[in-house]
């Protein structure tokens, strides 16, 4: 790691001007590229305090061994040499996107003699005309299927094509009227072209002229009496009204756009884009991209478009985003000069074209839930996460089981914590459990942790005495008698006598040494503690004045953050819970033998429960279906002031909903 100081650029050596710089490590290798309205301010900023920049930045100053940069006129060049750059050197700290799975579009080859009609993935080539992504490429090949009817262009491969022409005879999609078989001559070079080109404008979005032309023809038809015909040019026409019903009306006629969403979190993002033409849904497509360095969804946007509009002449009218790029008037004259007409870049705020971008929000929201899901459940990758945490908390063995601990409450009231488990790197949902806080008044997670540490190992250890034996830690994951050994008097597993190798709580160091403290009070000293403070993603150890900084992409940050994540998630989740019933608990629900049907009676009839308070037992019997006796003892109970009912036990066990 080099020293920034060591290659700092001299005072005053660095222009005001707007440009684009780069920084190299010490082989040469450009590690990051990025632009600046003024080159001197943004250059200056790496270099200034070392200890306010965000650790991502850190490592790529201390990363990097030299700097240069290239002056440019204008804020519009500084991002089209950004984009070259980036492309050409792949810089490892800036952001990537990367497609989530290859997706399929259907290609017409307009730069062949016999254009043809084909599935493709993969790059683009220069004279084909391309339509969609699409999500599978069955849904292609059925809006082809119906198209051909109208349009029978050419489906078939040159290997094909060649053999037929040779045997001088078409094959089965020409003799069924799918393919206008130019191969043996049917139709001439030019014919065949037209044909290509209808089906270009028909799924380009300029259906109504052809439906209309088809159903003029088959008038005409009927009123010649060429039945036939007719019935032909009928059953095209609703040929191409099924390929219309595949693709769902959205917005206007003549709206095309792209909508663009993201998903993102700590460490990764998912972008879906939906293209929309001529009011319709034509294909979607996902990207997902690990976010290396400190971004805003702003930032993404704007190295989104950069990456996917850089080269490409398929721009539409409109772009919509969720934020826009911080260089708006720039990327927004980028994107004109690439589409050679003027592109509106904006954030819908009402109306149908917000609704259909939160629908692109939904999309890559799943996108994102999938590809961690895919992660996660890869065995290399999790046995390579559990490895990475060991070596960097300096542990005896991989934490193979690791619970982590999380406190919720909102303004002090209703605290609750939260124990979700992890074991191989998977959610072991089963041993989740629950914690009301009891000993704690008010907002102190210090001291919430150290009660809910201090409960779970007391029962821990209680268990272990019970049993006459304290598991080891390390035991084999697949040991069911390890993991939950059985209690004889119940027949079901003990809820906390199973110990992990690694206790994960959700802050910075006064949480970790509440947590150490509680374990060291009840003499367990062979289960490891750390932290981890969700500001910078820091991982703090007992006794450390410095935090252990996992790297952003790894496995082992992925893992530990998943773990923080999914506590937090619990905790929430059961707060809410608790504030609900608390919101709804009422004093009548203490009275013996009053059902919901007469406390709903009695509060129908008083209005409040304060007027219910002040009643006489006289009135209380004029409610339908309370009887004298009942009135006493309801007036009774609301002035012996027995309050609303509390929880017996402060630990709840259950799976999350």
């Amino acid at each position: 790691m080099a020293d920034p100081a060591t290659y700092r650029p001299a005072p005053g050596s660095i222009p005001e001007s707007p440009g684009v710089y780069r920084f190299r490590d010490e082989h040469g290798r450009v590690i990051y590229v990025g632009k600046a309205k003024s080159l001197r301010q943004r250059l200056n900023s790496y270099f200034a305090d070392f200890s306010t920049l965000h650790p991502r930045t850190q490592t790529m100053v201390r990363t990097a061994a030299r700097v240069d940069w290239t002056v440019v006129a204008t804020e519009v060049e500084a991002l089209q040499l950004e984009y070259s750059w980036i492309k050409e050197f792949d810089p490892r700290f800036n952001v990537r996107y990367r497609d989530d799975k290859s997706y399929p579009y259907l290609a017409v080859t307009l730069n062949e003699d016999f254009p043809r009609v084909m599935v493709m993935r993969g790059a683009k080539r220069k004279g084909v005309r391309y339509f969609g992504p699409y999500s599978h490429a069955w849904a292609i090949r059925e809006t082809v299927d119906q198209l051909l009817r109208v349009f029978p262009v050419r489906t078939c491969s040159a290997g094909v094509f060649k053999r037929q022409h040779q045997l001088d005879r078409p094959c089965l999609l020409g003799y069924i009227g799918k393919c206008s078989a130019p191969c043996v001559g049917r139709v001439t070079p030019d014919e065949h072209r037209l044909l290509a080109e209808d089906f270009c404008d028909f799924m380009a979005g300029h259906t109504s002229r052809f439906i209309k032309r088809l159903e003029r023809d088959m008038r005409e038809a009927a009123a010649s009496q060429e039945y036939e015909r007719a019935a032909r040019l009928r059953d095209d026409v609703r040929a191409l009204e099924r390929a219309l019903e595949k693709q769902a009306v959205v917005l206007a006629d003549t709206t095309d756009c792209d909508m663009i969403a993201f998903a993102e979190d700590e460490l990764e993002a998912a972008v879906q884009v939906f293209y929309v033409r001529g009011g319709r849904i034509r294909g979607q497509r996902g990207w997902v991209v690990d976010k290396v360095e400190d971004v805003t969804t702003a930032d993404l946007v704007e190295h989104f478009l950069i990456q996917i509009y850089g080269e490409s002449e398929s721009v539409p009218r409109e772009v919509l985003v969720p934020a826009l790029p911080p260089e708006e008037d720039a990327m927004t004259e980028l994107l004109s000069e690439q589409r050679g007409g003027p592109v509106r870049l904006r954030v819908p705020r009402r109306g149908d074209k917000k609704a259909l971008l939160e629908t692109v929000a939904r999309n890559a929201h799943e996108a994102l839930k999938q590809h961690k899901t895919r992660r996660a459940s890869d065995l290399t990758t999790r046995s390579r996460a559990l490895q990475e945490i060991q070596e960097a908390l300096e542990l005896d063995d991989a934490p193979l089981r690791i619970e982590c601990y999380d406190v919720s409450n909102l303004q002090g009231t209703d605290v609750v914590a939260s124990m979700v488990v992890f074991e191989d790197g998977l959610a072991r949902k089963s041993e989740y459990r629950r914690f009301t806080i009891k000993g704690v008044q008010g907002q102190d997670d210090v001291r919430s942790i150290h009660e809910v540490i201090t409960r779970r190992f007391k029962r821990y250890l209680a268990e272990s005495e019970k049993t006459g034996e304290l598991d080891h830690l390390g035991d084999a994951p697949g040991d069911e008698g390890a993991h939950q050994p059985i209690d004889p008097e119940t027949g079901r597993p003990r809820k906390f006598a199973y110990p992990p190798n690694l206790v994960i709580v959700d802050g910075g160091p006064p949480q970790v040494a509440a947590a150490r403290r509680a374990l060291e009070e009840l003499g367990v000293d062979d289960i490891d503690v750390c932290g981890i403070a969700k500001r910078l993603e820091e991982i703090w150890l007992p006794g450390e004045d410095d935090p252990v900084i996992l790297p952003r992409n790894s496995e082992g940050m992925f893992l530990v953050q998943r773990v923080r994540d999914e506590a937090h998630r619990f905790a929430i989740t059961f707060h809410r819970q608790r504030r609900s019933k608390s919101m709804t608990v009422s004093e009548l629900d203490n009275v013996p033998g009053l059902g919901p049907a007469r406390r709903a009676a009695l509060l129908k009839h008083f209005g409040s429960l304060k007027r219910l308070k002040d009643a006489t037992p006289e009135q209380v019997a004029e409610v339908p279906g309370i009887g004298r006796r009942s009135a006493e003892g309801i007036v009774a109970a609301l002035h012996g002031g027995t309050g609303p009912r509390g929880d017996a036990d402060g630990e709840h066990t259950g799976r999350p909903t």
